[in-house]
């Protein structure tokens, strides 16, 4: 196959006219989040590649994806299939049986679901960047059953087994893992015995790095407002503060965080990316209290000149330069959050170091170590 890196336009050029394709594979494109900005990278480097997804709305995606032939399974013909297609996840690897990949040499799957068990036909190869194997039946099980509602944990009772076993049959199926981050590689490592090569998900450097300069004057935690990434925390610890906390994003938990935040601090729901900018442009710094895989956040954080106070643990740690572009707390608690509060007060960062750092997740050197990735599978 005549794959080649083209620095100069950052894409992978395929030879249509042999027959030689590539599909690209994602378990659902319903809203432009981290998974779906890498995948967005994945398409300017695969121009002609066919997308393979279980739903889609495009009209909630880039133009960057939806230039693409665009196939999805039987779920989004099901009632309801698009809007609540991850209520459909025991269905999803029946329906992934009906895709016909005979016609492809690469199939190159972005993933955290159950999409890398697809069938691949002979002589093809199969790539998986993945996010985390499935967080919501292994590390995070218990967390999700927590907060899920009364069917939803039945549904994973009922479930959980078959979905364990079916993602250890499907991680046979890839023929090279790529992991977002040194911890999603330990836990690939522990969950399927599988080696991962690290690439890290590319931020969009140059437009949040152009921020306008602002006065800094508040706090903000930003990002999808769901229970493991622990924004109540946050939230929490800045009520019993002065300092005001911007709380910007959306998602499940944010009628419990307006119930319990103090006077100080602040909503802003679902921001646009030009809204969060300025955002970061004004904060004094990032609060980022959960476990993440990798975090994209702290990166656009650090990209507009924002330093960083995170939780030990997780993606941050490979992001987040201690005492450079930021500071961490030990233990998930308000009392060890706001003591670092306390010390970052105390602390001076220099905008320079901080967008100098962000400089190492770039999109362009994403898309050239996924390049040289494929070329060594192909070879």
């Amino acid at each position: 196959m005549d794959y080649f890196d083209n620095r100069e336009a950052g894409r992978i050029a395929v030879d249509r006219e042999n027959g030689q394709k590539t599909a690209l594979l994602h378990y659902w494109l319903v809203a432009m989040r981290g998974g779906e900005r890498v995948f967005e990278q994945l398409c300017r480097l695969f121009p002609e590649a066919d997308i393979y997804t279980h739903a889609c709305c495009r009209d909630r995606l880039s133009a960057e994806i939806t230039r693409h032939p665009i196939r999805e399974s039987m779920i989004a013909r099901l009632p309801g299939g698009r809007r609540f297609c991850q209520c459909c996840l025991p269905l999803m690897p029946a329906a992934q049986k009906r895709w016909d990949f005979s016609e492809y040499e690469l199939l190159f799957s972005s993933e955290s679901g159950p999409v890398k068990g697809v069938r691949k036909p002979a002589g093809c190869r199969h790539i998986c960047y993945c996010h985390t194997p499935m967080r919501y039946v292994w590390d995070l099980y218990d967390e999700y059953y927590r907060n899920a509602s009364l069917p939803g944990r039945l549904a994973m009772r009922l479930f959980r087994d078959r979905l364990r076993r079916y993602d250890l049959e499907s991680a046979e199926c890839v023929d090279r893992f790529i992991a977002n981050s040194r911890f999603v590689a330990e836990r690939i490592r522990r969950i399927y015995g599988r080696d991962a090569e690290v690439v890290h998900p590319p931020a969009d450097i140059g437009f949040f790095g152009a921020a306008p300069e602002m006065e800094r004057g508040y706090f903000l935690l930003a990002g999808q407002l769901t229970a493991y990434k622990r924004p109540e925390l946050a939230v929490r610890a800045f009520s019993r503060l002065d300092d005001r906390l911007i709380v910007a994003g959306s998602g499940e938990e944010l009628p419990r965080l307006r119930a319990i935040a103090g006077k100080n601090v602040e909503f802003v729901v679902a921001p646009d990316d030009e809204t969060l900018r300025k955002l970061y442009a004004g904060a004094r710094a990032l609060v980022f209290p959960g476990i993440e895989d990798f975090g994209i956040v702290p990166v656009e954080a650090q990209a507009a000149g924002c330093p960083v106070i995170a939780f030990r643990a997780g993606g941050a740690l490979e992001s987040v330069v201690e005492g450079r572009t930021g500071l961490f707390f030990d233990e998930q608690s308000e009392a060890s959050l706001l003591g670092a509060v306390e010390e970052f007060k105390g602390s001076c960062f220099l905008p320079a170091e901080l967008r100098r750092n962000a400089a190492r997740f770039s999109g362009e050197i994403f898309r050239d170590k996924i390049s040289r990735i494929v070329a060594e599978t192909l070879k």
